[in-house]
């Protein structure tokens, strides 16, 4: 492979999985935090939320940047349904919403034991239609993101809301402020960031897996690995099962034995990443200010 400035390559195998010649795309660069980019290749366009600004904004290919939502209630990650409906997580309303068809919105969850969520965060739908999420305090910590408030929640979980009840429980308990998550493609083991060194020095700033136990428990939870640059925001996987997650300073891709395989350098700090386009071979990295993108061979997992 030529040398291409946009990698940094730790191992060969990050060569069979980014193309020598792609070029990292700037395309759209008028977002104060931009977030939470979902793929929608029935539509073929792309959704994504520029928090403090209030809005989420859709990328189509060849047509460019709108207005999808407006306010957007601080909407941060979003994912679709197995129906491929989408599904949001809202700090100003501190709420996980589902957007129908029609246009109308559901609430999905915003409470836990009659209590206030803190700030939905990330979201994932599971093959079997539970929703998986995590629940942070960055939309309450000031009114940027969200409105200041004090947490009602005694810990700051991630969740798991059962499709044909309502029913949320906690998963897991014990993060310090839980943020991206993800499944392998098998959805045996479930990636969950802890990205609190972004506001408490030499706090977490790793990446943790767990075994999921018929699709309703995890088990054996440990580090799956640690970020060197910046926090662990958004991730995904591919269908190889490596992780690709955001950093400082790009994308890290990890392989399945927590291997540093390479990165991909982007100018501004990454807050989250999906893999898109007709092939699912496109990655998207929404980046402070910026959306990009940049063409790999890897094939994304977890696409309705």
């Amino acid at each position: 492979m030529s040398q291409n400035p946009n990698y940094e390559i730790f191992d060969p195998r990050f060569r069979a999985l980014v193309i020598s010649s792609a070029d990292l795309e700037e395309l759209h660069s008028d977002c104060r935090w931009a977030e939470g980019p979902v793929w929608f290749d029935d539509g073929g366009y792309l959704l994504f939320s520029d928090i403090p600004n209030q809005r989420m904004l859709r990328y189509v290919e060849g047509g460019g940047i709108s207005v999808f939502r407006t306010p957007s209630n601080f909407t941060n990650g979003n994912s679709r349904d197995r129906q491929g409906r989408l599904v949001s997580c809202e700090h100003g309303l501190r709420r996980v919403t589902r957007t129908e068809v029609d246009g109308t919105i559901t609430v999905l969850a915003d409470s836990f034991h009659g209590k206030r969520l803190n700030s939905p965060n990330d979201v994932v739908v599971r093959s079997d239609g539970s929703v998986w999420f995590t629940d942070p305090t960055y939309g309450i910590l000031s009114d940027y993101e969200g409105y200041k408030a004090e947490p009602e929640q005694k810990t700051r979980n991630v969740y798991r809301l059962e499709p044909d009840t309502g029913v949320i429980e906690v998963m897991v308990d014990d993060f310090l402020q839980p943020n991206g998550l993800a499944f392998s493609p098998d959805e045996s083991l479930l990636y969950v960031a802890d990205s609190g060194a972004s506001h408490v020095e030499g706090a977490p700033r790793h990446i943790r897996v767990f075994d999921v136990v018929d699709g309703r428990r995890l088990a054996n939870g440990r580090v799956f690995v640690a970020i060197d640059n910046g926090i662990p925001d958004g991730i995904r996987l591919d269908m190889s099962g490596n992780l690709w997650s955001s950093a400082a300073d790009g994308v890290h891709c990890f392989a399945p034995d927590g291997t540093l395989l390479g990165k991909i350098l982007v100018p501004q700090t990454v807050a989250n990443l999906t893999f898109g386009g007709r092939r699912r071979n496109r990655l998207f990295i929404t980046a402070t200010k910026s959306l990009y993108s940049i063409y790999v061979t890897a094939t994304g997992a977890q696409t309705p």
